[in-house]
């Protein structure tokens, strides 16, 4: 595509591949993703409950558009999860913000020294991340939390092209949920990390080392994800959460408290 042709409109699958590869930083990567509408499902739900929106918010003017990464552009520590929450990223176009899932990764994060704050309430509450970038490989809410494979592998250039964009700085990842785990592995091998074989399996505490083509390694480690349902029944506890958030700053050489 050369620079006179236009590219393909929001609405095309082929708008995320055409789109993501030419984004030469974070900061027209994250602005480009909030134009897609590459599947038509997630454009209809995101747009659906941004409209009618729940009780508890209905002041508020949702977002109801793709939601990017939050965090710094050097992060050493990658944390991915599922999608927006529909009624949490999807309504303050934030990831992770705006949602019980939310309040447990950045209470985590915080404890730890990764973040400002606890508590994220939507762009403009002062919240940073240290050291940290929050992701996932489906930008748009999807109805019942479920993405289709299709709608997965469309969104994956985004994931693919923020990977190669942070690869730099980036010492390790956190994959949240099989989900994440599945859906993150497939891009990584693609970013030139070498998968061992068998392919590893998804559990809590799970962790692998990548290395690139030059030898650098990747700490990757899997941990439930901090869904609502997780929390509530004590699947993952926030010392779960924490255990492994810290192991992974170390691995990618945050400081974190008892880190002597």
């Amino acid at each position: 595509m050369s620079e006179s042709e236009p590219g393909p409109s929001p609405d095309s699958a082929a708008f995320p591949q055409a789109t993501a590869r030419t984004a030469g930083s974070l900061a027209v990567l994250d602005p480009a993703l909030t134009d897609c509408r590459a599947c038509p499902r997630l454009v209809a739900w995101r747009e659906e409950v941004a409209a009618a929106r729940r009780a508890a918010f209905a002041e508020q003017e949702y977002w109801g558009r793709p939601v990017p990464g939050f965090g710094p552009a050097d992060a050493r520590l990658l944390v991915v999860g599922l999608a927006p929450a529909a009624h949490g990223g999807n309504r303050t176009g934030r990831m992770f913000t705006g949602d019980r899932a939310g309040d447990t990764l950045f209470a985590a994060l915080h404890e730890l020294g990764l973040a400002s704050s606890a508590v994220a309430t939507g762009p403009g509450d002062g919240l940073t991340l240290y050291g940290v970038r929050v992701t996932s490989p489906v930008h748009c809410a999807p109805p019942a939390n479920r993405p289709t494979p299709t709608e997965r592998d469309t969104c994956r250039p985004w994931l693919a092209r923020e990977l190669e964009l942070v690869r730099p700085t980036l010492r390790a990842v956190v994959l949240l949920g099989a989900f994440g785990w599945s859906a993150t592995l497939p891009v990584l091998a693609a970013a030139g990390y070498e998968l061992p074989r068998p392919r590893p399996v998804f559990g809590h505490g799970a962790r692998v080392v990548l290395h690139d083509s030059r030898g650098r390694p990747l700490d990757v480690l899997g941990c439930f994800h901090v869904s609502r349902r997780n929390t509530y029944t004590g699947r993952l506890t926030p010392a779960m959460l924490t255990r492994v958030l810290a192991d992974a700053a170390k691995a990618a050489g945050l400081d974190v408290p008892g880190d002597s």
